[in-house]
């Protein structure tokens, strides 16, 4: 089956092959929670802005995952951006045998987001609280929209990195910051 532009509609690649090419591209990492009484997190670097007006972002996420019903039932959900001081953060939450619910924020810096209850990390380089606005089909991800409905900044540290299947760090001079554009 051809689309309008003559280009295959469906093309298999082999997994680990099409991971390690789209791993050539380097990412933020974030942390993602969801929930109330029984919250879950999980490492995500497949987010990006959507809209300044209004504000949205969005995050990508497994159907099979507990954070993806953790979003649907709640209908928001947090984004905490991670410091290159927190690679142990972000191997917590991506780590499949970690412990669930409140057992697994046990031992992680974090506080309810005063708008969503869904938990932030303290020492990100800032936070998001979302509201769930839409929900799209990504394959064998969601693709979820949510409009931020509180923001917060953190410090001024260097952002973590996922590149090639590691994460890295920049190396950023202090008086560079400053003249960054945002």
């Amino acid at each position: 089956m051809a689309t309008a532009n003559n280009v295959p509609a469906s093309t298999t690649f082999e997994p680990r092959e099409l991971r390690r090419i789209l791993g050539s591209f380097a990412t933020g990492v974030t942390v993602v929670t969801a929930g109330g009484d029984e919250p879950r997190g999980m490492t995500a670097n497949s987010f990006t802005s959507v809209s300044l007006n209004p504000p949205m972002v969005l995050v990508c996420v497994l159907r099979d995952a507990a954070m993806h019903e953790m979003i649907l039932r709640h209908s928001a959900f947090a984004v905490s951006i991670l410091s290159d001081r927190q690679e142990g953060v972000a191997r917590h939450f991506a780590d499949r045998h970690r412990p669930r619910g409140l057992a697994e924020f046990a031992n992680v810096a974090c506080f309810p987001g005063p708008r969503t209850g869904c938990l932030v990390l303290p020492g990100a380089l800032a936070w998001f609280e979302c509201s769930l606005a839409a929900v799209y089909d990504g394959g064998d991800h969601s693709i979820f929209l949510g409009e931020i409905v509180n923001l917060e900044r953190g410090s001024g540290e260097d952002a973590l990195l996922f590149h090639a299947g590691a994460f890295q760090r920049i190396n950023t001079p202090a008086d560079w910051r400053d003249h960054i554009l945002l």
